[in-house]
């Protein structure tokens, strides 16, 4: 990943993560993973609601999350249980999205490559 971001980077791009935690907890996570890029606080899911990304945690999972130690309520702040759907978007300097990935299964993500081949291809 650390190749991957050094190469968006050099192509004038940034990468820029969102969150529903509360701002005080995205800074823990920044600091805690060692990210090197920003990570925005989406309180009350506002963006990904605009976006259509919102969906609440069914009850069953609710103590697979406590198990593994993730508190919803105390990181994003409410009782929602509601987090966003993973996604990426790749956004031109005319805020047009000329990227978009979108996958309801978490474990499933936007390989880098092809952000770095979309960013390319918008550069020659």
């Amino acid at each position: 990943m650390q190749l991957e971001l050094a190469t968006i980077k050099s192509m004038g791009a940034q990468l820029i993560a969102i969150s529903p935690q509360l701002p005080d907890q995205s800074l823990t996570l920044k600091e805690k993973e060692n990210l090197e890029f920003h990570v925005l606080s989406d309180v009350g899911n506002v963006v990904a609601r605009d976006f259509g990304l919102v969906f609440t945690l069914p009850e069953a999972l609710r103590p697979v999350y406590a198990k593994f130690g993730i508190n919803l309520p105390a990181a994003n702040g409410d009782e929602s249980f509601e987090l966003p759907v993973p996604a990426t978007y790749v956004i031109d300097q005319n805020y047009n999205i000329i990227l978009d990935f979108v996958e309801i299964n978490h474990t499933l993500r936007l390989e880098p490559s092809r952000i770095i081949d979309v960013l390319k291809e918008r550069s020659q």
